[in-house]
């Protein structure tokens, strides 16, 4: 993945599990990057405001969502704090969150922070090595002053690569998938969709499914990822 590159791109790892950090650091060192992992929060976030400008604009951080002393959202918002992260840093250290909980609230508050995507556990070569491509371009941009707004949009979100692709999809739901939609990206499960728009949970079932499949999404978190790219508001 990294083979090409004229500088050396260092990717720090932050994740509780310690097997999961062993495999991930033997299968990004073999990629052609420079890995530095974390058990401990807090080491990292001494670690990453320790780094000079230089070190930040050819690094990425993998964040775990769900660590036991502090949560990765609370992990970012401290980096947003130092200067490490976000639209005032300069340069800003690019975010890929990782969840193996397929948590979409999370996951949304995550975008809404600025991360450059997010991906679930355990997560294939490709879909990795695309949100790695994509963090390190976006470190190589100007920080945008809403990153939700302004993410860019890949294969992994919409097969097209197009607003308009999303759009022509979304125009084929229904009022009442439309509802469930909206229930699923902001995280709520069947049953209290069903109890806010009066239905039965089998009922709010069958609208999701003809929901994943208008819309082509391979996953819960796969449409939330879509809506967020788009900017459309369900």
């Amino acid at each position: 993945m990294n083979t090409a590159a004229s500088t050396p791109r260092t990717l720090y790892l932050l994740d509780d599990n310690d097997d999961f950090r062993a495999t991930a650091k033997w299968w990004l060192s073999g990629a052609g990057y420079e890995v530095v992992d974390f058990g401990d929060a807090q080491t990292a976030i001494d670690a990453l405001k320790a780094l000079d400008a230089q070190a930040l604009s050819h690094a990425c951080l993998l964040l775990d969502v769900r660590m036991p002393t502090m949560t990765g959202l609370q992990v970012h918002d401290a980096l947003i704090e130092a200067g490490v992260t976000g639209p005032q840093a300069r340069p800003s250290l690019p975010i890929v969150y990782m969840t193996g909980h397929g948590d979409v609230p999370l996951a949304v508050q995550a975008m809404e922070k600025g991360a450059v995507t997010f991906l679930e556990k355990p997560f294939q070569d490709s879909a990795l090595e695309s949100a790695l491509t994509r963090a390190f371009e976006s470190a190589a941009q100007p920080p945008a002053s809403d990153p939700v707004l302004t993410a860019p949009v890949t294969a992994a979100d919409v097969p097209s690569g197009t607003c308009a692709e999303y759009q022509r999809r979304y125009a084929l739901l229904s009022p009442r998938e439309l509802q469930v939609m909206q229930g699923v990206v902001e995280g709520k499960i069947s049953k209290v969709i069903a109890r806010e728009l009066d239905i039965s949970t089998k009922t709010v079932e069958l609208h999701r499914s003809r929901v994943m499949a208008k819309m082509q999404a391979e996953s819960v978190v796969h449409l939330t990822r879509m809506a967020l790219h788009q900017n459309v508001s369900v």
